[in-house]
């Protein structure tokens, strides 16, 4: 998703550079470009916010509520292990978000080519305090797992999802900086586009 929005960007950029062309024989096809260009700018966010605010429900799905009994809220992060034949072992970093006492979050696993999943918490931005290894022996049963101490079951598994989560946050946060350039960018070209109809 993070390459569609560069891409995005980029095509923004050339719709306002090419608005300057406002007469003569590429006036209407400039125009042409322009509205295809917002038109797929706004398509791909309608796409992009519809699917991150609807629930994630698979059907066939494990699902796993994470319970916080700790007394202090956390931010929770969920690593799938993907078993592949081909590709070996591959990881699906997801945040769950932060839990208050005594609430919990559900997710819904797509548990087909994997029997693992980790969860890790943290206390802050980099402090971990709890980390878990759950192993799925009945995929047809859901998962009910509550956060009662401050452990860590492996430093060695700890240490390789601290990697991966650093990875996620890295990865959200190039994507948030190109959205935000891309929809300042849609506003400017339908405010042009808008007012050049008129």
């Amino acid at each position: 998703m993070f390459y569609l929005f560069f891409l995005l960007f980029f095509l923004l950029c050339f719709g306002l550079f090419i608005s300057v062309f406002k007469s003569g024989k590429l006036k209407t096809w400039v125009r042409i470009i322009r509205i295809a260009i917002v038109v797929f700018g706004v398509t791909l966010f309608t796409y992009y916010f519809v699917t991150k605010s609807l629930v994630q429900f698979r059907a066939d799905s494990l699902t796993v509520q994470l319970i916080n009994t700790l007394p202090l809220p956390l931010d929770f992060y969920l690593i799938k292990l993907n078993s592949d034949k081909e590709d070996g072992v591959s990881y699906e970093t997801r945040h769950v978000g932060t839990i208050r006492t005594n609430f919990f979050r559900i997710e819904h696993l797509d548990m087909q080519h994997s029997d693992e999943f980790w969860i890790a918490g943290f206390m802050g931005k980099k402090n971990m305090v709890y980390f878990s290894q759950h192993s799925i022996p009945n995929k047809n049963e859901d998962q009910i797992i509550e956060v009662h101490n401050y452990i860590n079951q492996s430093e060695k598994l700890s240490g390789i999802s601290k990697t991966l989560i650093g990875d996620l946050k890295l990865e959200n946060m190039k994507t948030a900086i190109w959205i935000t350039l891309d929809l300042l960018l849609l506003f400017l070209n339908t405010t042009l586009l808008l007012r050049r109809s008129k």
